[in-house]
């Protein structure tokens, strides 16, 4: 589109994706009108803000590692990325890795073949037998696993919310309005969206959108007639003490017995799926105690005798925009309509996806393509197509 009338764009969803998107959009083309629309400016209810807030490369789909490789590059060097009005000095990045782990022969293969395609594309990848393990991390009982595979760099953590800021802080900067505002509905006219609905009644004319709004873009879409399988799915995170077992170096662990943890400082950080998972209220954000009681502490305590004397702290519970198709994100422009473009379904992976994402989307908005980093197999056409892009390595 560069070298036309570049259209006024309104983004629907303020959070890290909504946000990215702006920053790119500004940053190439400070030309144009972005105005983005957030339902809660305090993010308290946000997935950007309730995110556990890790990157990794170790996906099993290439296109969501090099997706991850693109966002710890821009992490590692973000106040070059944003400049002086990201206000950033650092995004307080501590790679302590992911370790993965498996107690079958089958996982134990998945592994081999996830290590071999992750360190084909770049990342530092290594198989660790289950004594080599116990060498590195001599208070983990390995004696049911298989294999395990860890991220020797270019994994671990940061501040989620400096990330966020940071962005809307820049593209606030190159020109990009942020508006306290719901978006309720989309606009149509023909195969055009004309403009977007807010909850004060007041409509806004806009040439083109990019719906981000998580999982509450299904309404918004449903309201089109078009239906996606993108829906709420609620993950409670608990922080917990554990006065025999501090290990601040410690990876991110993931163990197939469903749950992941990792330290916070002295404490640590704990989560995993529920047993029933499925669709919840769009206002459930009621922390599951249940669970950490009757799955998770036993669980901790089979991996590591340390937790013996394993104390929660508090716990809190957000929302994946679950994409029940195939738990990776419909990115691009929605077949049947001429200027809305989607950026929603993350599954849990929307935080560490934002910058590559937010790149990728300004650059189909400015061109009509991708001309950094193909995310084209994550097209929202699939859906239509039938064409399932399966990750396996959903946390």
């Amino acid at each position: 589109m560069l070298g036309q009338a570049l259209p006024d764009v309104a983004i629907v969803g303020g959070g890290v994706i909504g946000a990215a998107t702006a920053f790119w959009l500004t940053r190439l083309a400070p030309e144009v009108s972005v105005t983005v629309y957030e339902r809660d400016p305090s993010y308290a209810r946000s997935a950007t803000a309730l995110s556990v807030a890790s990157i990794r490369a170790q996906f099993s789909t290439p296109v969501n590692i090099e997706i991850s490789r693109f966002g710890l590059a821009f992490l590692r060097d973000i106040r070059e990325w944003l400049g002086p009005a990201g206000e950033i000095e650092s995004i307080g990045l501590r790679e302590n890795g992911y370790l993965f782990l498996a107690r079958s022969e089958d996982g134990a293969d998945t592994l081999r073949r996830n290590c071999a395609l992750q360190r084909s594309l770049g990342a530092a990848t290594a198989l660790l037998t289950p004594a080599e393990i116990a060498a590195r991390f001599g208070w983990m009982n390995t004696d049911d696993l298989a294999l395990g595979s860890l991220g020797l760099s270019g994994e671990g953590w940061f501040d989620n919310m400096g990330l966020l800021w940071g962005l809307r802080r820049a593209a606030a900067a190159n020109g990009a309005q942020f508006r306290n505002a719901r978006v309720v509905a989309l606009d149509a006219g023909g195969s055009r969206i004309r403009g977007v609905s807010l909850d004060t009644g007041e409509r806004v004319t806009a040439g083109l959108v990019v719906l981000a709004a998580g999982a509450e873009s299904a309404v918004l879409l449903s309201g089109l007639g078009e239906e996606i399988p993108v829906e709420h799915r609620k993950r409670t995170v608990f922080l917990v003490d554990s006065p025999d077992l501090r290990c601040p170096s410690a990876p991110l662990i993931v163990d197939p017995a469903g749950y992941y943890m990792r330290p916070e400082g002295e404490m640590w950080i704990v989560g995993g799926i529920p047993a029933e998972d499925s669709a919840c209220a769009a206002d459930d954000f009621e922390p599951d105690w249940e669970m950490f009681e009757e799955s998770l502490w036993p669980k901790l305590f089979a991996r590591a005798e340390g937790f013996a004397r394993l104390k929660p702290l508090r716990a809190w519970a957000g929302h994946y925009d679950y994409n029940r198709w195939d738990q990776n994100a419909f990115l691009g422009p929605l077949p049947g309509w001429e200027n809305l473009f989607l950026g929603v379904g993350f599954s849990g992976h929307g935080l560490q996806q934002a910058p590559a994402v937010g790149r990728g989307l300004a650059e189909q908005v400015l061109h009509g393509a991708y001309l950094s980093l193909d995310l084209s197999p994550l097209a929202a056409a699939r859906l239509r197509a039938g064409v399932r892009v399966l990750e396996t390595e959903v946390v």
